[in-house]
């Protein structure tokens, strides 16, 4: 309950900063659809909650709303600071350069409502189904919320009919995602034609042009970029200091803000379409490319950029320490792992392959929200393939001191043979994956990939190209060591794409939530009842549209994340169904109480009667007091199955039905099962 007051706290903020609404000059819709998406949840939420929980059994059956509620705070803590910071007052011309293209609003704060949403109707679902105290009626619940995961409504239209208030998708809503940043874009285009035809400053007229090329796509850069007397003749343009190693990289200060900028030499006009492909790029998880100028003369080029705290090769190193401790807990993990897929989704639908992607590529900085390590994430060294004689690539802001094909897939690697330069490699999607699996290694673990090989420089690439891959220590989360063994997998056909590592990623960041033990006291995760990799696949098959070369729009989130809970609950009933026909006495008994999860997928005639009432507390009761029971069967996932829901450690905080016993494993089961884990296990 106090997680919910302290989101109407911020939710009361907000509302008190859109009184002002008409100050806000840049981005003036895009936080008013903002605003109005965060009044609907709370008020949706709200609701929920008052028809589906007993406000005094808060301190006893609510726990499971714990952790949903605080990822929620931190999304509505983040949108009120995107707020503040568009009703900022500084220079305006600096505003509009670094906004112009930000498309955070639906990108990054809309996107993470819509995906902490589901999460949070499934944790109210959850506590409504321990509410009360009369079996008869928990066990109505529970077939209700159990007929709502139901194969019916795996159908994008017929959800969004059944469940588009309760979801935050309707259809206003979803028209207003689509089109919310366009309109930003026309006002802004036309107030920068406004400010250019009343006879502004030269230096005013200057950035005008510059914008307008920018924003106009009629205005294109026809090969040409604006003269860098813009830039250097500006009175307050100063370098402060230079970022790494190389002389390429400056932090730069201009109009009143700290910027990157990156100067090179070379055949400007050769590099012109690559520029003008980097200025038209917007994403929360990309370095965003500001605007760019020359000089003809000298032959020089500088790109401005938005300026980063430093890079995650070096964070990672900060934190890690000699002792190489972890640096990230698991949540924080697979929040940095899903933003850094987000970013590559968005460069492969424009056809742009990385080709070196790793660490010191990958800038972060901290959420001035958040107190429990969460960070900002956002890939960098893109782009500008055409230039061939700049070195130092991927130094902006740090220096890897790895070997640098550790990073590379087997296929570049061999590629790479012949000649010994990767100039010459044609990078694809799916090398950029493998590249992803090994920056997902070094968040899970602190290390980096290989590092405790005893093997060197051409060996190591050799076994690299023979299958060799890092050791993950035998505690290692599986749902995530699962999907980061297919992303370096050797045939590339079976390496997911961006977009499919994204769903998986949202969906075992909803695992996380639901799961208040593993956070509160850092017990051993749950081993999952399914791999969410397979889920991927049956739904690809499904929905092909789920791999076009475009990513969904956001508003499709919550139904991917309601498709994969029904795939989920499937399974678990196919589960459950074996376990009831194993034949064992024991198994009998627990396959009539498991009976009370009812497969959303099968067919009526398929799925068991439910047990009365007042029968399931007879079994349980009798299962206890059987000593012979007992000893006969040793802990396995069947028996930990039957164990009475009270008597889980986690049971009590996720769902008093057989599916949450079914997720419980025995750690010391999973030890013995797994081990260390495989670099060729695969599932």
């Amino acid at each position: 309950m106090e997680q919910f007051r302290q989101i109407g706290e911020v939710l009361g903020s907000l509302k008190a900063l859109m009184v002002f609404r008409d100050s806000i000059q840049i981005n003036q819709r895009q936080c008013i659809l903002l605003h109005d998406m965060f009044s609907f949840a709370y008020r949706s939420i709200a609701d929920e909650m008052r028809e589906n929980l007993k406000f005094e059994e808060r301190n006893i059956k609510w726990k499971v709303l714990e952790m949903p509620f605080r990822e929620l705070h931190r999304v509505f803590k983040e949108g009120e600071a995107y707020i503040r910071q568009s009703l900022e007052s500084r220079d305006w011309w600096a505003k509009a350069i670094t906004l112009y293209q930000n498309s955070d609003c639906v990108e990054l704060h809309i996107h993470n409502l819509l995906s902490c949403i589901p999460v949070v109707i499934e944790a109210i679902e959850t506590a409504a189904e321990l509410s009360g105290w009369e079996q008869d009626e928990m066990q109505k619940k529970r077939r209700v919320y159990s007929n709502k995961y139901h194969k019916e409504w795996i159908d994008p239209q017929l959800f969004q009919w059944r469940f588009a208030k309760q979801y935050l998708i309707a259809q206003d809503f979803c028209n207003r995602i689509d089109t919310v940043w366009k309109e930003d874009r026309w006002i802004l285009l036309n107030k920068i034609l406004e400010k250019k035809s009343l006879g502004s400053r030269k230096q005013e007229r200057k950035l005008a042009d510059l914008l307008l090329r920018n924003l106009d796509s009629s205005e294109s850069l026809n090969g040409r970029l604006l003269p860098s007397t813009i830039l250097l003749g500006s009175k307050d343009y100063q370098v402060r200091r230079r970022l790494g190693n190389g002389n390429q990289y400056k932090e730069v200060y201009w109009l009143g803000e700290s910027f990157a900028l990156r100067h090179f030499f070379g055949d400007v006009e050769a590099v012109a379409p690559d520029i003008s492909s980097l200025l038209s790029l917007s994403h929360p998880n990309i370095l965003h490319f500001l605007c760019g100028f020359t000089d003809d003369e000298k032959k020089e080029c500088h790109l401005v950029m938005e300026l980063m705290n430093k890079s995650l090769c070096n964070y990672v190193k900060e934190i890690c320490g000699p002792r190489k401790r972890v640096p990230f807990s698991l949540a924080v993990a697979v929040d940095l792992m899903l933003q850094i897929a987000r970013g590559m989704e968005y460069l492969h639908s424009n056809k742009i392959y990385h080709g070196d992607l790793n660490p010191s590529n990958i800038h972060v900085k901290s959420r001035g929200v958040s107190t429990e390590g969460y960070m900002q994430a956002k890939v960098s060294g893109f782009g500008l393939s055409s230039i061939v004689n700049l070195p130092q690539k991927s130094t902006l802001m740090n220096q890897n001191e790895t070997l640098p094909f550790i990073w590379h897939a087997p296929e570049v690697l061999e590629e790479q043979e012949p000649t010994g330069s990767k100039g010459n490699s044609k990078y694809t999607e799916k090398a950029d994956v493998y590249s992803f699996g090994m920056i997902c290694f070094q968040l899970l673990t602190g290390k980096v990939p290989f590092e405790d090989s005893h093997l060197q420089g051409d060996k190591m690439s050799r076994n690299i190209r023979a299958g060799e891959r890092p050791l993950f220590p035998f505690q290692s989360p599986k749902c995530v060591t699962n999907l980061t063994k297919k992303c370096w997998h050797a045939d590339t056909n079976l390496r997911p794409s961006f977009s499919s590592i994204c769903r998986i990623l949202r969906y075992i960041k909803r695992s996380l939530l639901m799961n208040p033990d593993y956070y509160n006291n850092h017990s051993e995760l749950p081993m999952p009842v399914v791999d969410y990799c397979d889920i991927e696949s049956k739904l690809q098959r499904k929905f092909p549209t789920w791999e076009a070369s475009n990513p969904l729009p956001i508003s499709q989130i919550p139904f991917q994340m309601f498709v994969y809970r029904v795939l989920e609950k499937e399974k678990i009933g196919h589960t459950l169904k074996d376990t009831s026909e194993s034949g064992s006495d024991r198994t009998s008994v627990s396959g009539d109480e498991n009976a009370t999860a009812d497969d959303p997928l099968s067919s009526t005639t398929e799925r068991r009667s439910l047990p009365s009432p007042e029968s399931t507390p007879r079994r349980l009761s009798a299962l206890k007091k059987s000593p012979d029971i007992r000893a006969k069967h040793p802990v396995t996932p069947k028996g930990r199955a039957v164990r009475p829901p009270q008597l889980s450690r986690c049971g009590r905080s996720l769902r008093m039905n057989s599916e949450s016993q079914l997720l419980l494993t025995s750690p010391r089961l999973r030890r013995t099962a797994s081990g260390h884990a495989s670099d060729s296990e695969l599932s």
